[in-house]
């Protein structure tokens, strides 16, 4: 099911592999970035390269309008949007509970769930066929530290990912017969930005695979989600952590 995909955060990371991936796989790819236009370009300057079709757009998933000039821009451009990937987030920390700022809390808060939420409903209004629109798939990322917990260091980020958990499990069967399935991927331990060299070299050990993720063994599953070939998945929450 190859169409209009959005992918939010996709100048680094899974963002940016789920974009290469989804374009060499016939999706037209609309990505977001919030700050970082120098990476967001040179992924969609790839794309292109390789034959892609592609939309870069600068946008704060924290804010509604920017998030309906999304969707608006990816219609105006490809068509109907068939596709989200609901990428976009911050890790925060390292800190304890005892040591978290209200600031960072709320500002992680707002990025990991509330702009999730905006873009998820976004989706919904324009893909949901009881509301004149073709379906569609949604992917919401995720993070194993919902169920780890990431005690003394990102206790509030994995809280915030367990939102995105059970969002997505209700989100599912809210509009499952609206003709859009909802699923959701929690990668572990990623080689990205938001985990520095020195934190991968601590944790891996306790990874039974022995490594890290590259980001684009979790992109093929986000990409397997939102294909034909998981017409039956709903509600999903699929971990791809090596055993951790």
């Amino acid at each position: 099911m190859a169409g209009v995909l959005v992918i939010t955060g996709a100048s680094r990371g899974i963002g940016a592999a789920t974009a290469r991936l989804a374009a060499a796989q016939g999706w037209r790819v609309v990505g977001t970035y919030l700050e970082r236009r120098a990476p967001a370009e040179a992924v969609a300057a790839e794309i292109r390269a390789a034959g892609g079709a592609v939309l870069m757009l600068q946008a704060d998933t924290t804010a509604e309008a920017d998030v309906a000039r999304i969707f608006d821009e990816a219609e105006a451009r490809f068509g109907k949007v068939t596709g989200l990937v609901n990428n976009a987030g911050m890790n925060g920390g390292p800190t304890t509970v005892a040591d978290l700022s209200t600031a960072e809390l709320r500002r992680l808060i707002d990025i990991n769930v509330t702009g999730t939420f905006l873009c998820a409903r976004e989706a919904v209004r324009r893909m949901a066929t009881d509301r004149g629109g073709p379906g569609g798939a949604i992917v919401n990322l995720a993070s194993v530290a919902a169920v780890r917990g990431s005690a003394g260091e990102r206790v509030h980020y994995a809280a915030s990912k367990g939102a995105v958990v059970s969002m997505t499990i209700g989100l599912a069967q809210e509009v499952a017969r609206s003709g859009i399935r909802v699923n959701a991927v929690s990668p572990g331990l990623t080689e990205t930005e938001m985990n520095p060299p020195d934190r991968l070299a601590r944790l891996v050990p306790t990874v039974p695979i022995g490594r890290v993720a590259a980001p684009e063994e979790v992109a093929r599953v986000i990409l397997f989600l939102l294909s034909d070939a998981a017409s039956y998945m709903l509600g999903v929450n699929v971990t791809v952590s090596g055993g951790r």
